[in-house]
C-alpha cells in the first residue's frame, strides 16, 4: 500500500486548512452530547495545525437530516463542545456553502476556527455525482485539505473522497487518519497469529463481505449479536420471532460451506437468552441454541455457557478483532454477554482491537478500555478496510513523494 501525505508534511503557515472530522456523535433527545469520543479524537490535527499557524475550517456531517437544513441535526452542540475542549472560540457557520460561509472563511485569521454547519443538509454530500457544484464550492474555501475522518472515509462522498481533486499536492492524511492506517494495516493485514475475530450486531447484510475476507485470513470466528438467527436458520433451526434477513440466508450457507472448505471455525453460541419482547421486564429463558427458539420469543443476548466458551477460545490469540454486541445491549437485561466478552477481550495478552459504536461503548463502559491497542473510531470503515485493504478516502490522497514538501 502506498504511503500518503500526511498533514505534517503539508506548510500549513498562514494557511486556512480545510479539514474533514468525524462529529457524528450521539445526542440525547435535549440535544446534549452523550459521547464525545470522535470530538476528542480530532483534537490533535486541529491543535496542531493551529501551533502551525493556520487557521482552520472543520466539516463534518452528523445523523441521517435527508438534504434538508434541521436544528435536531446542527452541528452547533459539536462546535460549543469543541469550544469548551480547546478553550478558544469556534465561529459557527450558517451553512457549509454559500457567499456568506466563503467570506467567513476568507477573513479567518491564523489561530482561528469556523465550524461549517452539516454538510448533509445538501444533497450533493451523499451524492457528489447529482452536484458536482457541492464539491467545488467546499473546495473554494480552503487552501489545503485534511481528512481526519476514518469513521467515514469508506463513502466515496464529496467532503471524503471528490473535494481532494481539487487539491492535487495538498490533500494529507490527519493524525488520526493515519494513525487508524498504520495500525489496521500492521494489525489487520498482516496479523500476529493465530487471528481471531468477534464479529457481532444486527444484521448480517451489513458484515457479509467482512465475513468472506475475514475467512481467508481470520484463524477462528466467533459469531453473536443479531446476525447468529440468520445464520442459524440457514442451517434450520428455529429461531422464533428472532431478527434475521431472510434475502441473505443463501450467502450465510455460502460462508458456512467456504469455512469448512478453507477449515476455518466459525463458532456459534451453545446457548442463547430469549425473551417474549425487548423490555426490561420481559419473560426471559436460557436454551440450548440447537433445540431451537420457540415461537413468541426472540434471541436477545448470548448465554452464559456460550460466555465462557467465548471467552475460553480467544485465550490464545496473538491478534483478536472485535466488532459488534452480543445481543441487545442498550437493555440492561440483555446486555450480560456483551460486558462479558468486553472483560474478555480487555484482559487478552493479545494485540486487541475494537471497532463498532456498541462494541466500543461496553469496552468504555467496563472500565477497561485502556486495555485495548487499539479503539477505532470507524466501525464501518474497519470492516470495509479489511475487506478491501483500502478505502475511498484514503485513496483519494496524495501519494507521498520521497521527500516531504516542507523541504
Amino acid at each position: 500500500m502506498p504511503k500518503y501525505l500526511s498533514i505534517t508534511d503539508l506548510p500549513l503557515k498562514n494557511k486556512r486548512v480545510l479539514m474533514r472530522v468525524d462529529f457524528n456523535v450521539p445526542l440525547d433527545k435535549q440535544g446534549n452530547i452523550t459521547d464525545d469520543t470522535r470530538i476528542r479524537a480530532s483534537l490533535p490535527s486541529i491543535r496542531y495545525a493551529l501551533e502551525q499557524g493556520a487557521s482552520v475550517i472543520l466539516m463534518s456531517h452528523l445523523g441521517r437530516p435527508k438534504d434538508n437544513k434541521s436544528t435536531e441535526f446542527s452541528l452547533l452542540p459539536c462546535a460549543k463542545r469543541l469550544e469548551q475542549l480547546l478553550t478558544r472560540p469556534i465561529n459557527m457557520a450558517p451553512d457549509c456553502v454559500g457567499s456568506e460561509v466563503e467570506i467567513l472563511a476568507r477573513q479567518l485569521k491564523p489561530g482561528q476556527i469556523l465550524m461549517l454547519e452539516n454538510l448533509r443538509f445538501h444533497r450533493g454530500e451523499e451524492h457528489p455525482e447529482e452536484d458536482p457544484t457541492f464539491t467545488s464550492q467546499l473546495a473554494k474555501l480552503g487552501d489545503v485539505y485534511v481528512n481526519d475522518a476514518f469513521g467515514t472515509a469508506h463513502r466515496s462522498h464529496a467532503s471524503t473522497a471528490k473535494i481532494a481533486n481539487f487539491f492535487p499536492n495538498e490533500s494529507a492524511a490527519g493524525l488520526l487518519l493515519q494513525k487508524e492506517i498504520q495500525f489496521l494495516g500492521q494489525a489487520l493485514l498482516h496479523p500476529k497469529k493465530p487471528f481471531y475475530a468477534i464479529i457481532g450486531g444486527a444484521k448480517i447484510s451489513t458484515k457479509l463481505g467482512v465475513l468472506k475476507a475475514l475467512v481467508h485470513k481470520a484463524d477462528l470466528i466467533l459469531i453473536g449479536g443479531g446476525m447468529t438467527y440468520t445464520f442459524l436458520k440457514a442451517q434450520g433451526i428455529a429461531i422464533g420471532d428472532s431478527i434475521h434477513e431472510d434475502s441473505h440466508l443463501e450467502e450465510a450457507k455460502e460462508i458456512l460451506a467456504l469455512s469448512k472448505e478453507l477449515n476455518v471455525p466459525l463458532l456459534f453460541p451453545e446457548d442463547l437468552v430469549v425473551a417474549n419482547r425487548i423490555d426490561n421486564n420481559a419473560e426471559i429463558r436460557i436454551i440450548n441454541a440447537s433445540e431451537g427458539i420457540p415461537s413468541g420469543f426472540q434471541g436477545v443476548d448470548i448465554g452464559p455457557r456460550t460466555i465462557q466458551l467465548f471467552s475460553r477460545s480467544i485465550q490464545d490469540a496473538g491478534t483478536l478483532f472485535w466488532n459488534g454486541p452480543m445481543g441487545v445491549f442498550e437493555i440492561p437485561a440483555f446486555a450480560n454477554g456483551t460486558n462479558a466478552i468486553a472483560h474478555a477481550v480487555a484482559n487478552l495478552s493479545a494485540i486487541t482491537i475494537v471497532g463498532g459504536g456498541e462494541s466500543v461503548a461496553a469496552v468504555e463502559a467496563s472500565g477497561e478500555a485502556q486495555k485495548i491497542n487499539h479503539i477505532s473510531t470507524g466501525g464501518g470503515a474497519a470492516l470495509e478496510y479489511i475487506e478491501f485493504g483500502t478505502l475511498p478516502g484514503i485513496e483519494a490522497l496524495t501519494i507521498k513523494k520521497e521527500e516531504s514538501l516542507k523541504n
